[in-house]
C-alpha cells in the first residue's frame, strides 16, 4: 500500500500534500499536550510499532504481498490525532531511509493510512464499543472490526489514485505516463488482497492487542472512551500514568517483534502497484504483475514519468537491507533496530520544541510545593 515514487504524477502528489496539511497541523495542535507530558513514550512506541508491523509482509492472492499497518491499535491508544502523528513519523522514516514508499507521494501515504485510516478506525470503533466498559468483549470486536474497516478504506484510496493516473496523465501516443493500470484493474487488485488477508492481519492486530491490554493496563485504553462506564476523564488518567514506566510491557511487546521481523522476509512477490521500473523490462516480472493485475496486460516498459520520478530520492537502505550485511535476517533486524531507534529520536525531538514553544512548561507537571 506504499506507493513509490513516480506511480503518482507530481499534480496528485502535490494536491494529496496539501490535502494532508491541515490535518497534520491540526494533529500537532491537538497532540500538543501530548508532547509535553509523559505521553511522549506511547506515542514513540505505537509510531515504531506501525513502523515494525508493516515489515511483516504477507503472501496475496495473484502473488502480491501485503501487511498490517496498524493504524487501528494506534487510533484506540493515542486518539485518531496521536495516530495520525505516529503513522505519519512512521511513514516518513520508511521513505526516506529505506525506500519504503515515495518522498513524492509520502503526502499520498499519510493521507491513505495516517489520516483517512485513523478516522475511520475511530469512528468505526466508537459506534460499536458505544458507552460499554473499558473491559468489556465489546470493545474487543469493535476494535477488531475498526482495524479492518480502517486498512480496507486506506487500500481503496491508494486504488483510486493508482487506478485515475493513466485516466488523466498519459504522453502524445496515449501511452500512461504514471501508475499503468485503471480504475478497472486497480481497484479489485487491491481490494481483493485487503479484503482478505491484509485485512485480516490488521483485524488480528488490532483486536488481538486490546485483549491484552484490557487484561495488563486497561487505562490506555481510556482516551477513546469517554463515555465508557465508571470511567475518568481518559487523558488525564493515561498521562498520570505515561512515561516509560507504562510503556514498559509495549517495548517488551516491540522487541519480540523485531526479533521476528526476518518472518516478513517469507513473503514472496511484491506489493501491487510497487514494482521497480525494471521489472517492466524483465518478461518474467511483467509476467508476474500480470498475474497480480487480474492478467491485464503489462507495459513492456516502464512509463515514461514513472522511470523519471523513481529516482528522485535514494533511500541509504533500500529495502531494509544494509549494504554490509550478508546475512538478509539479520540486516532486516537491524534495520528494524534502527529504523526504531529514530522514531524515537523523531519524537523526542518533537517534544522538545513543543516544550520550547511552550517556554519550557509541562502542562502535566504537578506545581511546586510552598515549602519547595
Amino acid at each position: 500500500m506504499h506507493i513509490p515514487d513516480g506511480y503518482l504524477s507530481p499534480a496528485t502528489c502535490a494536491t494529496l500534500y496539501v490535502a494532508a496539511a491541515p490535518f497534520w497541523y491540526t494533529a500537532l495542535r491537538r497532540v500538543q499536550r501530548m508532547l509535553n507530558s509523559r505521553l511522549v513514550p506511547l506515542l514513540a512506541v505505537f509510531s515504531a510499532f506501525s513502523f515494525v508491523i508493516m515489515m511483516f509482509n504477507l503472501p496475496l492472492p495473484g502473488g502480491t504481498t501485503g501487511h498490517a499497518v496498524g493504524m487501528g491499535i494506534a487510533t484506540i491508544v493515542l486518539g485518531p490525532w496521536g495516530s495520525m502523528l505516529a503513522v505519519s513519523v512512521a511513514l516518513l522514516i520508511q521513505a526516506l531511509f529505506f525506500g519504503d514508499g515515495g518522498v513524492t507521494a509520502f503526502g499520498a501515504n499519510c493521507f491513505n493510512m495516517a489520516i483517512v485510516g485513523s478516522l475511520v478506525a475511530y469512528w468505526v470503533y466508537r459506534a460499536i464499543a458505544g458507552r460499554t466498559e473499558i473491559t468489556s468483549t465489546r470493545r474487543v470486536v469493535a476494535a477488531a472490526i475498526a482495524g479492518y474497516a480502517a486498512i480496507n478504506v486506506a487500500a481503496l484510496l491508494a486504488a483510486v489514485e493508482f487506478g485515475i493516473q493513466p485516466i488523466l496523465f498519459k504522453d502524445a501516443t496515449g501511452a500512461p505516463l504514471y501508475a499503468p493500470y485503471p480504475l478497472s484493474v486497480a481497484i479489485p487488485a487491491m481490494a481483493i488482497g485487503h479484503l482478505t488477508i491484509a485485512g485480516l492481519a490488521e483485524l488480528v492486530v488490532t483486536g488481538g492487542v486490546v485483549a491484552y491490554l484490557q487484561r495488563a493496563d486497561p487505562a490506555l485504553l481510556r482516551l477513546t472512551a469517554p463515555g465508557a462506564a465508571g470511567e475518568a476523564d481518559g487523558a488525564q488518567s493515561v498521562a498520570r500514568r505515561g512515561g516509560w514506566r507504562t510503556a514498559r510491557p509495549l517495548l517488551v511487546g516491540l522487541a519480540v517483534l523485531m526479533v521476528l521481523s526476518p518472518l516478513g522476509l517469507l513473503a514472496a512477490g511484491t506489493a501491487w502497484g510497487e514494482w521497480a521500473p525494471e521489472d517492466f523490462n524483465s518478461p518474467q516480472a511483467r509476467q508476474d504483475i500480470q498475474a497480480g493485475s487480474l492478467n491485464a496486460q503489462a507495459p513492456q516498459q516502464a512509463p515514461a514519468g514513472l522511470e523519471q520520478l523513481s529516482s528522485v530520492w535514494t533511500a541509504p537502505i533500500p529495502d531494509y537491507a544494509p549494504a554490509f550485511m550478508q546475512s538478509e535476517a539479520f540486516g532486516y533486524i537491524l534495520s528494524a533496530v534502527f529504523g526504531t531507534g529514530l522514531i524515537m529520536l523523531a519524537f523526542f525531538a518533537i517534544s522538545w520544541l513543543a516544550r520550547l514553544l511552550r517556554g519550557g512548561r509541562d502542562p502535566d507537571a504537578a506545581p511546586a510545593s510552598p515549602g519547595g
